[in-house]
C-alpha cells in the first residue's frame, strides 16, 4: 500500500515507515502533519485517483527534525575578460516519518458538522411569510 503526495511543490512516493526529506516546513519537531494526497494505491488492484475518494484518505506524517542538505558550489567564468565569481547554497530541509496511511469508509465528519449547524440556523430564523400571516390573524 502506498500514496503519492504534494509537499511543498512536489510529488513524493511514500508507505507506512518510510522517511522523506522535504523543503522546511514551519511545523515544530514532533508535531503531526497532514500529507495532500494525490493518488493511493491499496492492497487491491485499483488505484484511486479521483478528488471524492481522496478525501477520504489521510497521510500522517510526524517531524522528526530539521537539517541542512550538502552545500552546492557554483562557479561562473569568463575567459580572457578577468570575470569569476564563486557562489555556494545549503537548502533547509524537514525530515518526515510517514506514520499512517488511513482510508476511511465515509466523508469527513468536519463537512457533516457544518451542515447540521447550517440547518440549525435556518430553523431558527422565522420565514417572512410566518411573520406576515402572525401579525394579519
Amino acid at each position: 500500500m502506498y500514496a503519492i503526495v504534494k509537499v511543498g511543490g512536489k510529488q513524493y512516493r511514500v508507505e507506512k515507515g518510510d522517511f522523506l526529506l522535504v523543503d522546511r516546513m514551519p511545523d515544530d519537531e514532533g508535531a503531526k502533519v497532514a500529507l495532500q494526497p494525490l493518488l493511493f494505491k491499496g492492497d487491491s488492484d485499483d488505484a484511486v485517483f479521483a478528488a471524492d475518494d481522496l478525501a477520504k484518505i489521510k497521510v500522517e506524517a510526524t517531524v522528526t527534525g530539521h537539517e541542512r542538505g550538502k552545500k552546492i558550489h557554483g562557479l561562473k567564468f569568463k575567459p580572457k575578460k578577468g570575470y569569476k565569481v564563486r557562489y555556494g547554497h545549503r537548502s533547509d530541509l524537514t525530515r518526515l516519518e510517514i506514520a499512517d496511511i488511513k482510508m476511511s469508509s465515509r466523508k469527513p465528519a468536519a463537512k457533516k458538522a457544518a451542515t447540521e449547524t447550517d440547518a440549525k440556523d435556518s430553523a431558527s430564523v422565522p420565514k417572512p411569510s410566518q411573520k406576515e400571516d402572525s401579525d394579519g390573524s
